[in-house]
């Protein structure tokens, strides 16, 4: 099976979003006090990226909630 760049290409973007969301909930733990809901929410949409990035490499569609 050979590799489609394009499928790679948007793979690693939605990974690379996810990873961007890991860093600033990083940092929002490093304030005094720790931004906790900020946290929380950066945590959430890693997870989602993460998974759309999974959903992305695997050809799954999914739905786009916002516009």
């Amino acid at each position: 099976m050979s590799l489609d760049p394009e499928r790679i290409a948007e793979t690693r973007a939605w990974f690379v979003k996810a990873g961007e969301d890991l860093r600033a909930a990083d940092f929002e733990r490093s304030a005094a006090p720790p931004l906790t809901s900020d946290i929380v929410f950066h945590a959430q949409q890693a997870a989602e990226k993460a998974m759309k990035g999974f959903l992305t490499w695997h050809d799954r569609p999914f739905r786009k909630t916002h516009t």
